[in-house]
């Protein structure tokens, strides 16, 4: 199984935390196959909104909720 990867933000209510205020309005940046390609990505959108503190990028492992008895 490829160890797939989310990339995904949006405006979140604390900057330091996951709480994203409008699920409709979340950017998905994309799938990737690895955690190499996902952080570039990662990297690359975060970068685009770093003078905004509420908007957050995230990359979430979806191999590990998919197969998490595999970890």
């Amino acid at each position: 199984m490829s160890k797939l990867h989310l990339v995904f933000g949006g405006r979140v209510s604390d900057p330091q935390g996951l709480d994203f205020v409008d699920l409709n309005s979340l950017d998905v940046v994309g799938l990737f196959p690895d955690y190499k390609s996902a952080e570039k990505a990662w990297r690359s959108a975060a970068q685009r909104t770093v003078d905004d503190a509420e908007m957050k990028y995230v990359v979430v492992h979806l191999h590990k909720l998919l197969q998490p008895e595999a970890e």
